[in-house]
């Protein structure tokens, strides 16, 4: 099959967390299964920076993939080369995989397959979630409209948990859907460093008022009042008004000592990351996968996430917690979890790992709705054609 992957950022950008990783992941193991796949994307790194890449024309990453970075002009997303590469490449491909909601190369994309009536599967990657902190709901509200007018009748929304389907379905009814579940690489081998006494705390993502940090620094102060000898490192990039802001109040709590930030880890800093820490937190508002969760647990990593999060299985295999999020709650789990065996359960989540969430099924998975694509679905009313998924999921704040 000929799959043309569109999306706003593509690796090695940095600046969006896992899903960029996640997506160069699925097409390369695309390409492994037979696919011919394409990608468009911009040179985009967050806003204000831009990859030191080969622009405008395609970059061969491994046998039947290839990518073609488009130059970006404004803050995010704006590439107008992509407008006149896109007619060209959507008219070559079998099927279309767009990436991504609130950015340039959506409604161009959806436009696109509707005039050369190309099949559609679109992963919005946690774009139509919500939370109390959610900012621009009215323009969202808008920019949705508009795009489900532009969509063709064959769209399949591609999402990554129960949860993430039935916010996508309450902002983008009467489409097909499938629930599938991103993936990790499970290390062959994990040399953890032992631990001195002091309880070893670890967030990983992107820096943002979403992800609740405000809410893990005020448990690490009810930690401290509690006597609890622990130590968290926070690793992970954003904009520099939040990041600025997170610094400040680990500095009013008085947790210079005990918390670290150790800005974006990736390749052997992460590695690095994953084996010097006992426990990762997980406090997000509101994520369609999180892929730190999985990451940790193939690194034989216990975690505390919160029902913002889809990860209810944690107690089901007796890998984590999964806890409402308040600093309270998050205080109370991380305490709780210090009384417990944390090396098997980090074995049990490790071995969790490798038996559901390889990415050579995922792969599988996608693929095959490729070929359901094919047979031509049509949008549905308002019902879900899920195939699989990880759990159900369950603040104003700091600047984001």
């Amino acid at each position: 099959m000929k799959i043309l992957h569109v999306s706003p950022y593509f690796m090695p950008a940095r600046a969006y967390g896992g899903r960029a990783e996640s997506l160069y992941r699925l097409c390369l193991n695309l390409a492994r299964l037979g696919c011919e796949v394409r990608v468009l994307a911009t040179n985009g790194d967050g806003p204000g920076n831009v990859l030191e890449v080969q622009t405008g024309s395609e970059v061969a990453v491994a046998a039947g993939f290839a990518v073609t970075y488009l130059g970006r002009l404004a803050r995010h997303a704006v590439a107008p080369g992509l407008l006149v590469r896109l007619p060209f490449e959507v008219h070559r491909a079998e099927v279309v995989h767009l990436t991504g909601v609130y950015s340039f190369p959506t409604i161009p994309t959806l436009l696109a397959c509707k005039l050369f009536r190309k099949p559609l599967v679109w992963s919005p990657r946690g774009d139509l979630l919500r939370w109390r902190g959610s900012r621009g709901r009215i323009v969202k509200r808008c920019w949705e409209l508009v795009c489900r007018i532009a969509a063709p009748r064959t769209t399949m929304l591609h999402l990554a948990s129960d949860e993430e389907c039935r916010a996508s379905l309450r902002r983008l009814p009467k489409f097909a859907t499938t629930v599938i579940p991103n993936a990790v690489r499970v290390p062959a081998n994990v040399k953890h460093v032992a631990a001195a006494g002091t309880l070893r705390l670890g967030y990983l993502g992107r820096l943002h008022a979403k992800k609740g940090l405000d809410n893990l620094l005020d448990a690490c102060r009810i930690l401290k009042s509690r006597g609890v000898a622990f130590s968290l490192v926070i690793a992970g990039s954003g904009r520099a008004r939040y990041t600025r802001w997170l610094t400040r109040r680990i500095a009013t709590l008085e947790l210079n000592s005990s918390v670290r930030m150790a800005g974006h880890v990736h390749g052997a800093a992460k590695r690095e990351f994953f084996e010097s820490i006992d426990l990762l937190v997980m406090p997000s508002h509101g994520e369609s996968f999180a892929s730190a969760v999985a990451e940790a647990l193939a690194y034989s990593v216990p975690v505390v996430a919160s029902r913002g999060t889809p990860w209810s299985r944690l107690v089901e295999h007796r890998c984590g917690l999964w806890i409402d999020n308040t600093p309270e709650s998050l205080a109370d789990a991380i305490g709780q979890m210090r009384t417990m065996p944390l090396e098997p359960m980090g074995q049990r989540g490790r071995e969790w790992m490798a038996a559901e969430f390889s990415w050579d099924a995922a792969a599988r998975e996608v693929c095959n709705t490729y070929a359901v694509m094919l047979r031509g679905a049509p949008m549905l009313d308002g019902a879900a054609n899920t195939s699989a998924s990880i759990a159900p999921a369950g603040g104003a704040g700091p600047p984001h």
